[in-house]
């Protein structure tokens, strides 16, 4: 009986498998390193663009953020322009008040009633005005001719809610007299704007 001797082959075998085992195991780290590599690069160029179109939005904003804050000082010159033409246009508008209000007072005024302080110290004045208020002082020698001043004040167009504040009796050239001190407001006449023009003042009333 022929016997044959195997084990040679077999081990020629078993080297041959372990040298495409290691063969495949290096191919695949290969492979695997390559497709490593191919990932992170592109997740690397998507970081780097989407940095980029980050950095773009942060210079886009801040140049709004720019914008919005020159239009924000424009729109607070504008106002500071409106207010001041509201101003110059109110001024104008009322800058012959004062002489409406002496003539309007010369005329309200009734016999026996002098506007002035008894005591002519100069610790008072005739008249004092605090935005639309006026506080007058006289002096007169019939607390009747107080109240025709004051129905006169309330009758006329330029004045208006006149108060009694106080009324006194004092000495005014060693004879009897009252000293009284009214408070009076101007009414200054509205006007009704419409298309564009403003309607003109109504016309004072004539008593």
């Amino acid at each position: 009986m022929i016997r044959i001797n195997l084990l040679p082959h077999r081990e020629e075998a078993r080297k041959l498998r372990r040298q495409q085992f290691y063969a495949f195991a290096v191919a695949a780290i290969l492979v695997g390193a390559v497709i490593a590599l191919i990932v992170h690069s592109f997740n690397e160029t998507r970081i780097q663009a989407q940095q980029a179109d980050n950095d773009f939005l942060k210079s886009e904003i801040a140049k709004l953020d720019k914008d919005i804050a020159e239009i924000q000082r424009l729109k607070e010159q504008t106002q500071a322009l409106l207010s001041r033409k509201q101003v110059i246009e109110l001024l104008q508008s009322h800058r012959a008040e004062t002489v409406h209000v002496f003539n309007e007072l010369a005329r309200l005024v009734p016999d026996g009633v002098y506007l002035g302080c008894a005591k002519q110290d100069g610790s008072c004045k005739a008249l004092k005005q605090s935005g639309m208020k006026i506080t007058l002082t006289g002096v007169t020698q019939s607390n009747a001719r107080v109240s025709t001043l004051m129905r006169n004040l309330e009758a006329s167009p330029i004045f208006e809610r006149p108060q009694l504040i106080e009324i006194k009796a004092v000495e005014s050239g060693k004879r009897r007299a009252s000293e009284f001190t009214l408070d009076v407001y101007i009414e200054r006449a509205k006007t009704e704007t419409e298309g564009g023009k403003t309607a003109a003042p109504a016309p004072e009333k004539k008593s």
